[in-house]
């Protein structure tokens, strides 16, 4: 049987409810979404002269919660449009409707009394051989197949989303005792194919595998903090992106996530698992009792490890939580000298080896918490997971961490690891020594492109499964590199298809990048099909080197500067004009340069979480390399289609001018930075490069040619000049903007307008390039751009407002 899910119910519309609602409209699902009716009427109802009969009251409690959903930052949704897709009812009027849906997913609250209730309405009304299932995080899933249908429970499952939803990539699938093997292997495929997550199958053991490690992380910190006189603002400095963690670290990732949620699981898992190890490690410090007792629970509350306040002078301050006074106090810089050691390492797994190392309390901190979380995860196997990849799996991507424990040990070293935990007096489970014994020396190998880990059943070297979807490029590069430069690494990922992966510091564009680029090109044009352009770093590129072009600007080298521009223009053209299909792969930030690098390509194939704008005046510039140009060319391919002209410019001048940044690449076809029926968004960045590979094969095998230069750009001159000024003239008199920023927008204009022509004009691109290029070489002229360049330089912010 094969299974389309083309609509599905969600029963529950809280914070889960609605996210997981948002996520299945993002990826072109209709929604059924559920909730109870209203028990009272609220003062404006009443006023209203509404009652609990209105349809309007009785769906109150689901519109408001998608509704605030909606509003709610990061938002849940890759474009608002698609929250049509959803549809919102209540439990008693509109239950009948979940018998035309493909998967019912149930996420109330977590209380079995209530969740059988709700099995009990569905079971009326659900088509057999529909999957059911659960977002419960701790609910053992015997309790709630009891008295349930033998059709219902061979359906049923466990499907566990992360907070938030859109966000958080882990997808664990918990089957239950009697669920088909189709349905699980369906749900798996599901997860990773169409919802873009990491799928992880779990054991139905107490909070599962993500939570279970995840909070013990938790749980042996708070522990420790006190023990090492560590600070709020000292944990959060060790535990971030220092080492391949998100920057809300710790402590500000409780309070965002909320205190209670953390107590609530970590309750369960003492209640629930009397013969771990580490079960009272699971009992809460006295100063998080404290804490409950406060109700200082973190974001939801005002206050929780940190409070934002506004001090005696009127500015915002946030203070932070003494765990010793359990008093608020002003925040203090955290710094130690082991970070100091790891500055020029660039990747946060080879810089494990030098924290352990450590001579200072961050040594000692981090000797303690990887011995501790090294010999928690060598005990879950078989407990909650019989192969280890799955564990490193569920952290990634639930946590966000860049390395799972087993990498992170792997990277310390499997027998210095052990020496760790010894020190702290545990001892290595009886597979790991089996392993060492054996003459496996770590976790993982790479072998001929592909990952393999250690299988403790068969005691051997396993390939992880489901990497036939995935490009690797970090298990490939060292045998299928064809090219090397400081900037770009150049690999054959086969098919007669190239990738060129940028490797430069946040992977801005330099003179290295560009020469590796043109290289790359080239060898495509002489020995292979297609070229892809992308890389797996957090972020495809925050924009050209802005460092270079300061200090050619501040040494007046301006010949040099205009053959930077130049050649970055040149390249952006070969791109457009190689007799090969080019690909770009953005994902995460695509700014500046790197949106200009996407707007040149033949075809997009971009993530769905892509950040894409041309952002350069922020920094009192404008797009230099080929974006300005294109925006003016894009506009005018859209004047054929009949759009009104100077309307649909200006559209585009002001997605430059105001520096817009999509919030999804659904959003950049919005801003014009993607074109419909052309690029496309794949929504799970595992998959991005080989679906990229995909298309430029495509392309090559159905005839690819070199397109002709364009000769018939449309340029509407003074029309449209006139138009832009008047407007600049007018904002700067309404103190919107500044003198400089009029000064950067009404350059902006002359490129875009095409000059001061007296009537529309076709031109070539090349034409608005050499314009481009003059108006930005003017402005690094500028006393002010130079200042915004240097500001930005000390922030260390990509370009942008």
């Amino acid at each position: 049987m094969t299974r389309r899910i083309k609509k599905v119910a969600i029963i529950g519309s809280g914070i889960m409810g609605s996210g997981i609602a948002c996520h299945f409209a993002n990826i072109g699902v209709e929604v059924l979404l559920l909730d109870i009716v209203p028990r009272e009427l609220t003062d404006k109802e009443k006023a209203k002269g509404l009652t609990l009969e209105d349809k309007v009251v009785r769906n109150r409690l689901v519109n408001d919660a998608l509704t605030a959903s909606l509003k709610s930052k990061p938002s849940p949704i890759y474009n608002q449009k698609f929250a049509s897709r959803i549809t919102t009812g209540n439990l008693d009027d509109d239950i009948a409707k979940v018998a035309d849906v493909d998967w019912i997913m149930e996420v109330v609250v977590e209380r079995l009394d209530i969740k059988k209730i709700v099995f009990d309405k569905l079971e009326k009304y659900r088509t057999p051989g529909t999957i059911i299932s659960s977002n419960t995080s701790g609910i053992p899933i015997k309790f709630m197949n009891e008295g349930r249908s033998e059709d219902f429970q061979k359906h049923f499952a466990v499907t566990h989303f992360f907070n938030p939803p859109r966000y958080l990539k882990l997808f664990e699938v918990v089957p239950g005792p009697d669920c088909k093997q189709e349905v699980t292997d369906f749900l798996m495929m599901y997860g990773e194919k169409f919802l873009g997550k990491t799928s992880v199958l779990a054991k139905d053991t107490p909070a599962f595998i993500g939570n279970r490690v995840g909070i013990f992380g938790i749980q042996s910190l708070f522990h420790q903090v006190k023990e090492l006189g560590l600070t709020v603002e000292e944990v959060d400095k060790l535990t971030g992106p220092v080492i391949g963690r998100p920057k809300s670290a710790t402590f500000r990732t409780v309070d965002v996530v909320g205190l209670d949620t953390l107590v609530h699981v970590a309750n369960g898992i003492y209640e629930n698992c009397p013969n771990d190890e580490a079960h009272e490690l699971f009992k809460l410090p006295s100063f998080i009792n404290t804490m409950m007792e406060n109700k200082w629970l973190g974001s939801k509350t005002g206050q929780g490890f940190y409070k934002k306040t506004v001090n005696d002078e009127g500015k915002k301050e946030i203070l932070t939580l003494d765990l010793d006074t359990l008093e608020y106090r002003s925040s203090k810089r955290a710094k130690f000298a082991t970070l100091e050691l790891t500055k020029t390492i660039d990747k946060p797994i080879d810089r494990f080896k030098i924290l352990v190392g450590g001579k200072d309390k961050a040594g000692e901190f981090y000797r303690k918490n990887f011995a501790a979380m090294f010999a928690y995860v060598q005990n879950r196997i078989p407990e909650i997971s019989d192969e280890l990849y799955k564990i490193d799996d569920a952290m990634k991507a639930g946590f966000g961490w860049e390395n799972g424990p087993f990498e992170i040990w792997d990277a310390v070293g499997v027998e210095a690891g052990i020496e760790l935990m010894k020190a702290e007096g545990a001892e290595p489970a009886a597979w790991v020594k089996e392993m060492l014994a054996s003459g496996s020396k770590s976790f993982y190998t790479v072998k001929e492109g592909a990952t393999y880990f250690y299988d403790v059943p068969s005691k051997s070297q396993t390939k992880k499964p489901g990497q036939e979807s995935f490009i690797i490029l970090d298990n490939i590069r060292k045998t299928t590199e064809v090219f090397k430069n400081s900037g770009v690494s150049v690999q054959d990922i086969g098919d007669g298809i190239l990738n060129v992966e940028f490797q430069s510091k946040m992977n801005t564009i330099g003179g290295d990048v560009l020469a590796g680029i043109n290289k790359a090109i080239d060898l495509a044009e002489k020995d292979f099909q297609g070229l892809v352009v992308g890389n797996q770093a957090p972020n495809f590129s925050v924009g050209a080197n802005i460092g270079m072009i300061f200090m050619m600007a501040v040494e007046q080298e301006y010949d040099e500067l205009n053959y930077a521009i130049k050649y970055f223009q040149d390249t952006m053209m070969r791109m457009r004009y190689s007799s090969i299909p080019t690909i770009s792969a953005p994902h995460g930030m695509a700014l500046g340069g790197g949106c200009e690098i996407s707007l040149h390509a033949d075809k997009v194939v971009a993530a769905a979480e892509t950040y894409m704008g041309l952002v350069e005046f922020g920094v009192g510039v404008i797009p230099g390399g080929g974006g300005s140009k294109e925006m003016a060319l894009r506009a005018s391919d859209s004047f054929r289609k009949g759009d009104v002209e100077l309307n649909i410019l200006q559209e585009n001048f002001l997605t430059i001018g105001m520096a817009k940044v999509s919030t999804s690449a659904h959003e950049a076809f919005d801003l014009g930075l993607l074109q419909k029926g052309k690029d496309v968004v794949v929504v799970n960045k595992e998959r991005q490069i080989a679906t990229a590979k995909a298309h430029a094969k495509l392309m090559a095998e159905s005839g690819y040619t070199q397109p002709a230069k364009r000769n018939d750009v449309k340029v509407l001159g003074k029309q449209a000049l006139g138009m832009f000024l008047v407007g600049t003239d007018s904002m700067k008199d309404s103190k919107y903007i500044s003198g400089h920023d009029m000064k950067i927008a009404n350059k902006l204009a002359y490129v875009m307008a095409g000059g001061d022509l007296s009537e529309p004009t076709l031109v070539t691109e090349q034409y608005l390039l050499d314009l481009e290029r003059e108006a930005f070489l003017s402005l690094c002229t500028e006393r002010k751009t130079l200042e915004r360049i240097q500001a930005m330089l000390k922030t260390g912010k990509p370009l942008r407002n």
